[in-house]
């Protein structure tokens, strides 16, 4: 079987990995795999086309910034799927670069099945995409619950609910016996302070965190506050926080901060996959969030504030406070904090709703999401058509 790969970002070469293991795992026999990822990839065997770095970029100014190297990268996926031949290509995540890889390639290679992993945010914006998209892609792998159902509304690709990776990590996010004290017991609630893992996120809000724990400690709430770092921005961090009149603790490396999700009482969160994160912990999370300067024009103008967190939009109910742009100011965040902080109906609707999110997200046959995708695309690849669409 030959696969070839389609991936523009560090999570997407998470994904790659452990699907090219799973397929490996269900063909038992070999998989010849090509095209474009990261470490984790590489160590399944794959020789990258270039380094990830070159086309992982994230905001408007940046992509326009990188342009020519995004262009010439993606001709030269392109030139290397009509070297290679697949059974099946496999464009995971990274819309902006992977879907004209995938367009390219239907336009002169029809016959060669496309497999999109992670869909675009359809649901929230450019809903036209969807329908665009089913010229090109023969399935989508989608990672939240409520996609199928989206697709299918808007004209999309056949679509196939195939788990969200998060849900092999659910013992490393929850805690074990006597790691988180009970709420009622706690003489401090452990706080979590996550301002985000790009500099654009934590430039814009790490200023007004700060003020918000100052106003938390004025109105006599006084959490223990831990900050987890992103590796690549943990001397930044680092440096701000020591001038905060409220310190956190700064935590480094994905072992501390899962040990804090596990001990934490509550969260304030800049909006991202962390926020399903704490959710599946059972955190209950106050979520932030300033967009920079084109996507806040363009909010002005369209008068769209779309749901921007996960566990809200799965469970089609503003359960976790949202406050965005302007309002996620120091007195706003504060108010919605506090009442996280105390034991009161504001942090019981939470975690009643934390259950149901639960019961959604769960695969029915017990798989991993890696070896639901890779069954769909072991189908696909061997000219099949995979089991009907799953809502």
């Amino acid at each position: 079987m030959k696969l070839f790969f389609v991936v523009g970002e560090e999570s997407g070469d998470h994904l790659g990995a452990d699907l090219i293991a799973a397929v490996r795992e269900l063909t038992g026999g070999p998989v010849e795999i090509a095209g474009s990822g990261g470490n984790r990839m590489k160590q399944q065997g794959l020789a990258p086309l270039f380094p990830l770095s070159d086309i992982a970029v994230m905001g408007f100014t940046a992509v326009v910034a990188r342009l020519p190297t995004l262009m010439r990268r993606i001709s030269q996926c392109v030139a290397a799927i009509e070297a290679f031949r697949p059974d099946a290509i496999v464009i995971i995540d990274s819309p902006d670069f992977t879907h004209r890889v995938a367009a390219r390639v239907r336009a002169r290679h029809p016959s060669i099945p496309i497999i999109g992993y992670v869909s675009p945010s359809v649901w929230v914006w450019r809903s036209g995409r969807a329908a665009k998209m089913a010229r090109y892609v023969d399935h989508l792998l989608a990672i939240l619950p409520f996609e199928p159902a989206v697709h299918r509304r808007l004209n999309g690709p056949p679509c196939t609910y195939v788990g969200h990776p998060i849900l092999d990590r659910l013992d490393d996010l929850r805690p074990g016996p006597g790691e988180r004290v009970a709420f009622e017991d706690a003489d401090r609630p452990v706080l979590l302070v996550l301002p985000g893992s790009r500099r654009s996120e934590t430039s814009r809000l790490l200023a007004p965190f700060s003020a918000t724990l100052q106003r938390l400690a004025e109105n006599g709430v006084e959490p223990e506050i831990l900050l987890p770092a992103v590796e690549h921005l943990e001397d930044e961090i680092r440096e701000a926080v020591a001038s905060w009149p409220v310190s956190p603790t700064v935590l480094s490396g994905e072992e501390e901060k899962l040990r804090a999700f596990r001990q934490a009482h509550a969260a304030l969160a800049a909006s991202g996959t962390v926020t399903l994160e704490l959710a599946l912990a059972g955190v209950p999370t106050v979520v932030a969030y300033k967009v920079d300067f084109v996507y806040a024009t363009l909010r002005r103008i369209t008068g769209i504030t779309p749901v921007i967190s996960l566990p809200n939009i799965i469970l089609d109910d503003a359960v976790l406070p949202e406050l965005i742009e302007e309002r996620a100011n120091p007195a706003d965040l504060e108010k919605a904090l506090r009442e996280l902080l105390s034991d009161g109906p504001a942090r019981q609707r939470q975690l009643t709703a934390f259950e149901k999110l639960d019961a959604l997200m769960r695969l029915d046959d017990g798989a991993r999401p890696a070896q639901t995708a890779a069954r769909v695309v072991v189908e696909i690849a061997r000219g099949g058509r995979p089991a009907a669409p799953t809502a």
